[in-house]
């Protein structure tokens, strides 16, 4: 039996990607371009990206918003999942980062889809009109609660919301934490199982990105 170090966890992660999602040009010229332009590696890994995809099939979702752009690799996800008339509007706070993913979202054939805004997304969410059909949440942890009540509130009933990064290497276990990014992930996972607008559950993974995790929520009508 394989042992359960990160190494290996790559190593499966890598082989489900080829399997499962195979080579795609434009996704991983998007990875380059990230890296290029010096931006942090933090984009969602190929199988997440493509559960993102899958997710928004499945919902029959026309309209989706995203917390978090960086360099559009999740974006391009989402957008190859909507109808033509579909759209993503999705949040970028750093005007640099905004640019590369514009890049990689013409180059990927999905600009039209796409509405990238620029700025601290507790500043733009209250002027987006909603409904939306799925909520991907990947940007400050510590703001975490604060996006999923715009969640709720931009969400439909039935939207699917997906909060990414909820693993923090186990760390969420921990109410001392000293962490920020701990707290607010374990304060958004509280207020996931407590609040009325929601029924929720989470997944822990480990690949590509180690000890990670996502939670996936419905919007209750």
């Amino acid at each position: 039996m394989a042992e359960p170090t990160p190494e290996n966890w790559a190593t499966a992660d890598r082989w489900l990607s080829d399997v499962l999602i195979g080579p795609d040009p434009a996704l991983d010229e998007a990875i380059a371009d990230q890296e290029s332009a010096g931006m942090p590696a933090i984009e969602v890994a190929p199988v997440a990206g493509k559960l993102l995809h899958l997710l928004a099939r499945m919902s029959g979702a026309r309209r989706v918003l995203e917390i978090g752009t960086l360099g559009g690799y999740s974006t391009i996800w989402l957008a190859r999942a909507l109808p033509p008339d579909g759209e993503v509007v999705t949040i970028e706070a750093e005007p640099d980062h905004a640019d590369v993913a514009r890049s990689n979202l013409a180059r990927a054939g999905v600009a039209d889809r796409v509405d990238v805004r620029v700025g601290v997304a507790l500043d733009i969410l209250p002027t987006l009109d909603g409904p939306f059909d799925l909520v991907f949440i990947d940007a400050d942890k510590e703001s975490n609660t604060r996006y999923l009540d715009w969640a709720a509130r931009l969400g439909r009933p039935g939207a699917v919301v997906v909060l990414d990064n909820i693993g923090r290497d186990g760390e969420i276990v921990h109410a001392d934490a000293d962490d920020t990014k701990v707290r607010g992930t374990r304060e958004a996972l509280e207020m996931l199982g407590s609040d009325p607008r929601f029924e929720a559950t989470a997944l822990q993974t480990v690949g590509l990105k180690g000890w990670d995790g996502i939670a996936i929520a419905l919007v209750l009508g």
